[in-house]
């Protein structure tokens, strides 16, 4: 059986790029504005490439956008105050003001701990209430299979909420899919497009909670820094992603076996491994990786982000039993042993070609920043070497990692689509 190595630090020499990127757009917030210069570098670090923002020289309107973009994200989180809780979202948020040490009604880093890069939405280095209830209410929530896009999201007009009636679950259930420029255009009437299936964070399962993403997808298509494609957000079930039969949800299942075959009929994609991919983050991260593995013939890129790796690590040597201890008492999941990112690594790496691209991104701030270097270092013992993209002083939050990387994520599935015959790759700027 292979045995995890440990990433020795590599440095090399900074390089200097220079790049377009898209002026600060994030969260709650869409601002369509001018392009911004900015320089980036990239360097090795722990075997790693990192790539930081260094500085950014915006064209006009910065201060603008700055204020409007917090000033939406703040607005958001107020409205959410105005909501009434459960009682399991009330104990969240009276739980985490408890850790207001010194009395101000707000929490740094160090009172709140882990969590706080998702939960600090306007980015002011302080979560407040308005914005612990806006998160209690976006993630503790009862399980539903059909969750619409929440009333008041400011999202591209290629986004929307449908679902399908899935057999195994006798029951619809949801998904949200984004129509990239151009889709519905008669002259495109017989174009066919690469699809991105886009795995959300978080347990139970919501196809709507990452919806946020496509400002970023869209604003790139738009713009022309990528080729179209769709995206579709689909929901993970009861424990995202996983099938737990005990619980009657069969969230890897309905994926696989009913959802891709549902998009396939409904819209014009590319209905083979040539034109799939999978992406997902942290919870959606695992998910990804399991699923990708266990399933290589059905894609031709694969993007894992913030991958809660420990916990994969837990279930592969506790035969296929997770201990959840969050909460009150907990919860043991049976998911069947083998059913993990570390047994499927090892299937995968023996099994036959073709394999698909694998890409993992993540932040060094992000809480399961150390256990996806001892990932990585168990992969490359198996003689898998993915892509890395490493975001220097960003958390665990998806948005702020694509604001930084999402256009060198689509680009990869890009450049994976083409060399499979499918679209093209990203122009070069």
């Amino acid at each position: 059986m292979a045995t995890s190595a440990v990433l020795e630090p590599v440095v090399t020499p900074r390089v200097t790029e220079q790049y377009d990127v898209a002026t600060l757009v994030w969260g709650v917030a869409f601002c369509k504005c001018d392009w911004a210069r900015c320089e980036f570098w990239k360097e090795r670090r722990d075997g790693l490439t990192v790539s930081r923002v260094n500085s950014i020289r915006s064209i006009g309107w910065e201060n603008t956008v700055r204020f409007v973009i917090a000033f939406i994200a703040t607005l958001t989180a107020t409205l959410a105050f105005a909501a009434e809780l459960t009682e399991q979202q009330a104990g969240f948020v009276a739980a985490r003001l408890a850790a207001d040490a010194n009395g101000d009604g707000k929490l740094d880093e160090s009172e709140l701990g882990l969590g706080f890069a998702t939960i600090d939405s306007n980015r002011d280095g302080f979560v407040d209430e308005a914005e612990l209830r806006a998160f209690a209410q976006a993630f503790l929530r009862p399980f539903a299979w059909v969750n619409p896009i929440p009333d008041g999201l400011d999202l591209p007009d290629g986004v929307r909420h449908s679902t399908f009636e899935s057999a195994s679950m006798n029951q619809a259930v949801g998904y949200v899919i984004y129509l990239p420029p151009g889709y519905s255009s008669a002259s495109n009437a017989a174009r066919r497009y690469p699809t991105v299936y886009y795995l959300h964070g978080g347990r139970p399962g919501n196809e709507s909670r990452s919806v946020g993403l496509t400002r970023h997808i869209h604003e790139a298509m738009a713009a022309g820094r990528v080729p179209p494609a769709i995206y579709v957000f689909a929901n993970g079930g009861e424990v995202s992603h996983y099938n737990v039969p005990a619980l009657g949800s069969m969230g890897e299942d309905v994926i696989v076996r009913e959802l891709f075959t549902h998009i396939d009929a409904t819209y014009r994609t590319v209905s083979d491994r040539a034109g799939r991919a999978i992406e997902g983050f942290s919870q959606g991260g695992r998910g990804t990786t399991r699923i990708a593995f266990k399933y290589p013939e059905l894609f031709a890129s694969v993007a894992a982000g913030g991958p809660g790796y420990s916990v994969e690590r837990s279930v592969y040597e506790n035969a296929g039993v997770e201990e959840d201890r969050r909460g009150a008492g907990g919860r043991r999941y049976e998911f069947g042993k083998g059913n993990d990112a570390y047994t499927r690594a090892i299937e995968f790496a023996q099994s036959p070609d073709p394999r698909p691209p694998l890409a993992v991104w993540i932040g060094t701030e992000g809480f399961n920043y150390e256990a996806t270097l001892e990932y990585l270092g168990f992969l490359y013992a198996l003689g898998i070497e993915p892509t890395r993209f490493v975001v220097d002083g960003v958390g665990h939050n998806p948005m702020h990692l694509y604001e930084a990387i999402g256009v060198d994520l689509m680009c990869f599935h890009a450049a994976n689509f083409a060399a499979a015959g499918v679209s093209s790759e990203c122009k070069t700027p």
